[in-house]
Formats: structure tokens, C-alpha cells, sequence
């Protein structure tokens, strides 16, 4: 196995007949969840994927669960509620600058994964652990889940990354930057954006936030700064990517998730870190170009046309 996350997926409803849910009469269905987006960036990137989650026994459970195997992720290890419903969250996509999601998924058979729910085994068998600061976020237990997985992963060699991908409306600011900080310290490579290096170390400049992780305990510290790409740090040295220019965002959701597996591609293919980050850049403005959390998401034909291709070479025009 190459990689191996966990975290909640949801069934996602946006508006049809207007962009505003007051004035919906129709919506669309479909799924979302930042660990299955990136789960599914990297099957389609050739990798082998693990996700770990739980979800309920009803119709979006069923449907939720064949979607993602059908990307091609393991789902072995994923638990069936009898009790406990699958989230869902509503999504208006007002323009490609005001993106407003609610949320239902208190008590959400996702919300209530455990240790019991772990194999260690399964775990100690990747390459890479993919952590996000969501899952601690939705309850005690899901907190505890995910400690006791970054143990297991420690413990056999097992590299862990952390995207903080920080959301305020699941837990009070004093806890999530607490639990962040404590996540990141124990983390090999930590990939935040600006605004959550800020919300954690009070700190908006990329340099300074490069060392400050650096010396809270991660080996490999990469920041996204938008449009203008990432900038990497280890102990030895920093660089900024430069970014893929957009000519049109259509839907912004999924890209930090759609940056996190292609850098994660780029290390599992054992790329310099620049082209590791660069994999990262083109994965992640690829995302943004289509409506939906991971349709945007590239084949590797796909992301190598996209980041190699000259109208030379596109005899297609």
C-alpha cells in the first residue's frame, strides 16, 4: 500500500435551478470528503490507496461506499453503521470566489469511528499515513482514532503528512489550534496554507512559518500561497514553485486536497522536492476547472499533457 488515510465522506447536494438554496426546487447529488479526494487524486495517479472511515447503512452509505471503490480505493476498512446515519453537506456555489457550505453530519456514523476500528497492520503496510485537521475536529473519539494511527504509523517507519485543512465551524478555535499544533509536531511533512500557518503560529510571512514548523518537529513543510504556487523548507533549503496560471476557476473546493495527493505522488515517485511541489501545483489548478470536490481531479496522461504539452505538440489543433 502507498498510501493510507482516514476521514469522514459525505453525500454532497448542490443547487440546480439557482445558486441560492432559498431559491432551489432541484439538486444535484454527488460525494465529497478531503481524505477520499485525496485518496482518489492519487488512484488515478497510478497509486495504491487505503481509506479508513465509517459510514451508515442507508442508500447514501451504499452509494457513497461503490463510488469511491470505484475509483479504484481500498475500502476494506471501512465500518457500516447500523445506528448512525452518513453526513451530508449542502454546497452554493454563489461564483468561483464565494463558495458557502453547510454542514449535517453531527452524529454522523463517520463522527463516531475508534480505535477498535483500527488494523494495525493495514496501517503499518504504507508508505505514507494522510492526516487532515478535519477528522480530530468531529469528536473525541475520531481524535483519539487518529492519534493512536499516527502512533502506529511512527512506530513502523511509516511517514506521516498533515494537511491542517482547518475548519472553524467544527470546533472552538482554542481546541483546533491545540490539536494542530499537537498533530504537526508529530508529523513528517505538514502542508498548510498561509491563512492556517497564521491561525497556528500567529505568523503570516511563508519564510518565518517555514521555520517555525520546521522547528516544531517536521521534516518537510510545504505552504501553498494561491495562484502563485507553494514554497517548500526542509533544514537545507527553501524554494516557491511558481503556480499553473488558471485562465477560469470554476469551483475552488477540492484543490488544496487536489495539491496534497500530487505532491504525495511526486514523493512516492521519488521526485526532487521542487517537482514533487510542482506536481502539487498542476494537480491542484487542474481541480479547479471542474464544478464538483474531485471530478477536477487529473489521469496521469492528463496532469503530464497538462504540465508538458506545447501547442507544438498538440497536433489535436
Amino acid at each position: 500500500m502507498d498510501v493510507v488515510t482516514i476521514g469522514e465522506s459525505m453525500a454532497v447536494f448542490s443547487p440546480e435551478s439557482s445558486p441560492l438554496m432559498r431559491y432551489a426546487a432541484t439538486y444535484s447529488r454527488k460525494f465529497g470528503g478531503a481524505e477520499s479526494n485525496v485518496a482518489i487524486g492519487l488512484t488515478r495517479l497510478g497509486h495504491e490507496v487505503g481509506w479508513i472511515s465509517k459510514v451508515g447503512n442507508d442508500e447514501l452509505g451504499k452509494g457513497l461506499l461503490s463510488f469511491i471503490r470505484g475509483e479504484g480505493v481500498d475500502v476494506s476498512q471501512v465500518k457500516i453503521s447500523e445506528t448512525a446515519p452518513t453526513g451530508l453537506y449542502f454546497k452554493e456555489v454563489r461564483s468561483a470566489n464565494n463558495v458557502r457550505v453547510e454542514y449535517y453530519r453531527k452524529g454522523s456514523a463517520a463522527s463516531q469511528l475508534s480505535v477498535n476500528d483500527l488494523d494495525e497492520s493495514y496501517i503499518a503496510s504504507a508508505k505514507f499515513l494522510h492526516i487532515t485537521g478535519i477528522t480530530p475536529a468531529l469528536s473525541e473519539s475520531c481524535y483519539e482514532t487518529v492519534m493512536q494511527m499516527i502512533s502506529i504509523a511512527r512506530e513502523n517507519g511509516v511517514k506521516v503528512v498533515f494537511d491542517p485543512n482547518l475548519r472553524k465551524k467544527l470546533w472552538s478555535e482554542e481546541r483546533a489550534r491545540e490539536v494542530l499544533l499537537e498533530i504537526a509536531a508529530k508529523s513528517d511533512i505538514v502542508m498548510p496554507g498561509v491563512a492556517e500557518g497564521e491561525f497556528m503560529f500567529g505568523e503570516n510571512d511563508p519564510d518565518k512559518l517555514g521555520e517555525l514548523f520546521l522547528n516544531h518537529g517536521a521534516s518537510l513543510v510545504v505552504i501553498k500561497v494561491g495562484a502563485k504556487g507553494a514554497y517548500y523548507f526542509t533544514k537545507e533549503k527553501s524554494e516557491l514553485v511558481p503556480g499553473f496560471p488558471v485562465e477560469q476557476v470554476v469551483d475552488p473546493v477540492g484543490a488544496g486536497d487536489g495539491f496534497a495527493a500530487g505532491v504525495i505522488s511526486g514523493l512516492l515517485d521519488q521526485l526532487p522536492l521542487n517537482k514533487a511541489v510542482e506536481r502539487g501545483n498542476a494537480v491542484g489548478a487542474l481541480a479547479t476547472q471542474i464544478p464538483g470536490d474531485f471530478e477536477g481531479l487529473p489521469t496521469r496522461e492528463e496532469m503530464d499533457h497538462f504540465m508538458y504539452a506545447t501547442d507544438s505538440e498538440d497536433i489535436s489543433r
